[in-house]
């Protein structure tokens, strides 16, 4: 197929555009003792802080709760259900977790705002994810610009951004990394294994993020911040507590979501901790055939998080998170599965993953102007383990298990120079991956080696500064080295035969962002960033027999390390009624890592120069202070540049286009959008041809029509009633290479209570 037509792609972009820790932490440290008077009934107020801090907590506060009493006993801070506005522009828009210590807790590691960086980014608040009822990952992050999300198995849900997933988009928990050495090639599960009755908020960029973050972040980076107790608050006003629940019915599936928090703080510690149970049935897709078989399991999560003051100064966090999903079939490999062209799918052959698991400890320290060399520094330990247990047929005839232990520690330091020379920031990143494999029943070994580790460690720093009065200057270098050994089984003579293997792989990468004022309101900006993916345990040793249908990936032992290069430029405008960002983006990967046939029904790996580009807006306009219109349209071209094919999986050209009505006293809200998707015909040989996922001659386009509303309730909003109504006109539709059919027309009640 042609290659796209710039001319008509510009005109309708165009159009679309005009319409719209450390454990080492001094532990003795003196609490922080009371001195000043309860100045509210029943509140013990804690020692009083400096009068700028004070003001701008209590800012704070007014802005993310407001009601008419935001600092009384029965109005808690952090779970209250409004935002800081009803329409936030992109400077209000901030990295990094809420409170006094979010320097450099964020994805870009170092403080600032969506309208001041010259990223392209998306931070997808508390309050936009109550309003979709999001009860996983897959419905958080659905719809947000040059995000598509793809998934396999209902429970399951890989993001695709600017056209990459799976080990080339760099997943975060609270900055501790979710890839881990056996992340696949392509879309995988692990991103659906974060409760999103936990997270605070999103925050996405895309484009690569090597520098700040290392390996993997070569289509972009996400980083899910999770909830914590309100030190800010306990700081200013004193002690609180408070719970509450969360429900959600879909009709689609009968499922039902069920979330409990409670938060409290006391003195100088506070605690953050909750727990979710979610089951799921089969799914009323708005197909002819109805209900899709294979599609139901049982899921259920906890964590807890406790902040504790040290001083006014420090602050020391310890988090657990526990997620676990039982008896998830993969939806394509069912029986009745309906792109089972060839009658395939038996229970025989009927795939599971029973359980899928996922546990995360971490201890962090984080200070503010700790010495005179730092005005801010976090340190973190972390232990992150992922689990999974691959069984297949009815009764299990045949189990492989894959357990991955990640111990890890990284840090970030911020440092204000001298007026006129910006800041600096630098850090490091230490990971080491142990592998078990054990298998077991009709399997005649593990899908990745027993007893293999990775270890991974990178350096980087990063200095931001103003050139002249309206260009600032951000750039950036890293250090990465990966080490790995393990013992692969591979064919030898056509005799399997273990082979151990102990490779090394190093690289630095740099990055150098600019923006340009073109006035308060308008900044030009524009990136040059390298990326770099060494390898992983599953790209150099997996003997996968889970791969498509019935695909088989071998071991490919010589690969080499992709580097990438990605220019873009951009314009981001944040007037008072009107907030936009606009990309035009072009990647570059050498050596990138792609599947080539290696017989039949037999894959391995190769590296092959590729390229991707495409543009990319979303963007706001308020009509008057509760209503407005929004939408993006975002546009991917990906090529094999050494067979001239598709890349894999490239999402189509889509969009959406909505006008809502926000009440900010009433906290109500009402949303109708239309999101259109254009048929994706241009299919990778290897991998999309012969995909059940991908329907013969392509993915066919879609739009469906779509409701959200929602109003809270009583003396202090303490109650909301939500309902969403998606796929009104009942659209027959599929995510492009997804396992899982769209749903149909489908009703979620939701109900939230806050104490």
């Amino acid at each position: 197929m042609d290659k796209p037509n710039w001319t008509s792609l510009g005109a309708r972009f165009t159009l679309l555009g005009m319409l719209l820790c450390s454990a080492t932490a001094v532990l003795a440290q003196d609490d922080l003792a009371p001195t000043q008077e309860p100045t509210l009934p029943e509140v013990q107020v804690q020692p009083p802080v400096d009068d700028a801090a004070s003001s701008e907590a209590a800012e704070s506060h007014q802005a993310t709760a407001p009601l008419a009493e935001p600092f009384s006993a029965n109005n808690p801070p952090n779970t209250l259900l409004g935002t800081e506005r009803s329409y936030p522009n992109l400077s209000q828009l901030e990295f990094g977790q809420p409170g006094l210590f979010n320097e450099n807790t964020g994805i870009l590691r170092g403080g600032g705002n969506l309208f001041d960086s010259s990223a392209a980014g998306t931070i997808v608040t508390r309050e936009i994810l109550a309003e979709k009822q999001a009860t996983d990952m897959f419905h958080a992050l659905q719809n947000e610009v040059g995000v598509m999300m793809q998934r396999t198995a209902a429970g399951q849900s890989s993001p695709f951004i600017r056209g990459l997933t799976g080990q080339q988009v760099l997943i975060l928990v609270d900055g501790v990394r979710l890839n881990n050495s056996v992340t696949r090639f392509g879309p995988n599960q692990y991103f659906n294994t974060i409760d999103p009755g936990m997270v605070d908020h999103l925050e996405v960029v895309r484009g690569a993020g090597s520098v700040l973050w290392g390996a993997d972040a070569i289509g972009g980076v996400i980083n899910v911040v999770s909830r914590s107790p309100d030190s800010q608050y306990g700081m200013c006003c004193g002690d609180y507590s408070t719970g509450e629940f969360h429900q959600y019915y879909n009709t689609a599936d009968s499922s039902s979501y069920s979330r409990m928090n409670v938060e409290g703080w006391g003195g100088s510690m506070g605690v953050f901790a909750g727990g979710s149970y979610y089951n799921v049935n089969d799914l009323d897709t708005g197909f002819d055939f109805g209900r899709q078989p294979g599609t139901d399991y049982d899921q259920y999560a906890g964590d807890v998080k406790m902040n504790y003051l040290l001083d006014r100064n420090s602050m020391l966090t310890v988090s657990l998170q526990h997620f676990e999903q039982e008896r998830l079939p993969r939806s394509d490999r069912f029986p009745g599965y309906p792109g089972d062209l060839n009658n395939s799918n038996t229970l025989s052959g009927a795939r599971f993953f029973d359980p899928q698991q996922r546990d995360l400890a971490y201890v962090r320290y984080q200070a503010v102007n700790p010495n005179a060399w730092s005005d801010a520094l976090t340190v973190t330990t972390s232990y992150h383990r992922q689990r999974d247990v691959q069984t297949r047929g009815v009764p299990t005839t045949r189990y492989q298990e894959t357990d991955v232990e990640s111990v890890g520690i990284n840090a970030v330091s911020t440092k204000e120079l001298a007026e006129g020379f910006g800041k600096l920031t630098a850090g490091f990143d230490w990971y080491h991956d142990d592998v078990d494999s054990p298998y077991g029943g009709a399997a005649t070994g593990p899908i990745v080696p027993d007893d293999a580790f990775y270890e991974r460690f990178g350096v980087f720093l990063n200095w931001g500064f103003a050139l002249t009065d309206r260009l600032d200057v951000e750039t950036g270098v890293r250090y990465e080295l990966a080490d790995l050994a393990g013992t692969p089984v591979v064919e030898v003579a056509g005799t399997p035969t273990p082979m151990f293997i102990n490779p090394n792989f190093q690289d630095w990468v740099a990055h150098v962002g600019l923006v340009y004022e073109v006035d308060r309101d308008i900044h030009l900006v524009g990136n040059i960033s390298e990326g770099f993916r060494p390898p992983n345990l599953d790209d150099l040793m997996a003997n996968n027999p889970n791969v498509l249908q019935a695909g088989f990936d071998l071991p490919s032992l010589d690969l080499t390390p992709e580097h990438s290069v990605t220019y873009e430029i951009g314009m981001k405008t944040d007037h008072e009624k009107l907030r936009t960002q606009t990309f035009v983006y072009w990647t570059q990967i050498d050596d990138n890592i792609v599947p080539i046939t290696a017989g039949a029904n037999q894959f391995t790996k190769d590296n092959q120069d590729s390229s991707i580009q495409g543009v990319e807006f979303d963007g706001e306009y308020l009509l008057d202070r509760q209503w407005s219109l929004y939408g993006n349209y975002w546009y991917t071209y990906g090529e094999n540049k050494e067979t001239g094919a598709p890349l894999s999986r490239i999402p189509p050209q889509q969009g959406i286009l909505g006008l809502r009505w926000r009440d900010r006293e009433l906290r109500s809200y009402v949303t109708t959008y239309v999101w259109m998707a254009d048929k994706q015909d241009r299919l990778d040989p290897v991998r999309d041809l012969s995909d059940e996922r991908i329907p013969p001659g392509g993915t066919p386009g879609y739009a469906t029509l779509n409701v959200r509303m929602g109003r809270s309730y009583g003396r202090h909003n303490q109650h909301r009633l939500s309902l969403s109504l998606e796929n009104l006109t009942d659209k027959d539709y599929l995510v492009h290479g997804s396992g899982v059919y769209g749903t149909g027309f489908t009703a979620r009640f939701g109900y939230s209570w806050v104490r």
